[in-house]
């Protein structure tokens, strides 16, 4: 049984190079315990997703990106078997989900989720892929700040109480496309486009570039499920912790000492308290 203290987990290896970040913002948030675990210490049995309430699946190029952003590595946490048992890492994952935990995908991670058919995961599919991450209608790679939409009715547990938020995007591939235009919405309709690309004034979602950087449908730059505790987003919340990541930091003084982006945490770590210890 684990102890009452908020348990946050962040995977690393093969290709990920935002941990740190997203495991800093873990602790500024408030988690006591803050661990970053290679893939491989979860396929030897050595670490093991029961022992946190909170899973991060971190920025980066999983496998270079080569089989597509983030195919393979979806297939490695599908169907790799976790040493000395007779589980997948997929068994755990489904019973961590079960359990009522929270998980939250940034950029590599989100495409990880998609991949896996953990995100939208309507009727609470969690195995089947309806969606992906593709190239940027542009055709490069974009690293730039974005304006975003919160839907202040979505059932996310990360968004709650925001209207609108302001982070940077770091991707070649971060075009939100989904199966066919039912799908899309039913996404809608349940609110689960959580985020959307939008003005400066954070009013109507644009599809317009660059400030919808890729060409999402519908100007989604996240998702999350029905539940709300599973949520994949393309911009970097981890990278806007404190105010002096912002890029006009020294021309805007007005600028509160939090982050926007350190807010998705605050609430993760508070519904934790609130619903797992």
């Amino acid at each position: 049984m684990m102890s009452k203290q908020v348990r946050a987990v962040v995977i690393s290896g093969n290709g990920t190079n935002c941990e740190r970040e997203v495991a800093n913002a873990c602790r500024v948030a408030g988690a006591e315990v803050v661990d970053i675990v290679h893939v491989a210490e979860l396929i030897s049995g050595r670490a093991r997703l029961d022992d946190y309430h909170f899973l991060n699946l971190a920025g980066g190029f999983l496998d270079g990106d080569d089989l597509g952003s983030a195919k393979a590595g979806a297939n490695r946490l599908t169907h790799a078997a976790v040493k000395g048992s007779e589980e997948t890492l997929s068994d755990q994952l489904q019973r961590f989900i079960a359990d009522g935990k929270l998980v939250m995908g940034v950029c590599n991670g989100f495409q990880l989720m998609t991949k896996m058919g953990l995100l939208p995961a309507i009727g609470g599919d969690y195995q089947r892929q309806s969606a992906t991450l593709t190239f940027n209608d542009g055709g490069r790679f974009e690293d730039r700040w974005c304006y975003l939409k919160v839907d202040q009715e979505s059932p996310c547990v990360f968004t709650r109480g925001l209207d609108g938020v302001y982070l940077p995007v770091r991707h070649g591939e971060g075009k939100f496309v989904v199966e066919n235009d039912e799908l899309l919405q039913q996404i809608e309709e349940k609110h689960l486009s959580v985020v959307k690309y939008c003005d400066a004034d954070y009013q109507a979602p644009v599809m317009e570039y660059p400030l919808n950087p890729n060409g999402s449908v519908a100007a989604i730059a996240g998702v999350c499920d029905e539940s709300g505790r599973l949520f994949g987003l393309m911009p970097h919340p981890e990278a806007y912790i404190h105010r002096t990541h912002h890029p006009r930091w020294t021309r805007e003084p007005e600028l509160p000492e939090e982050g926007m982006g350190l807010w998705l945490y605050i609430n993760a770590v508070k519904y934790i308290r609130e619903n797992l210890l």
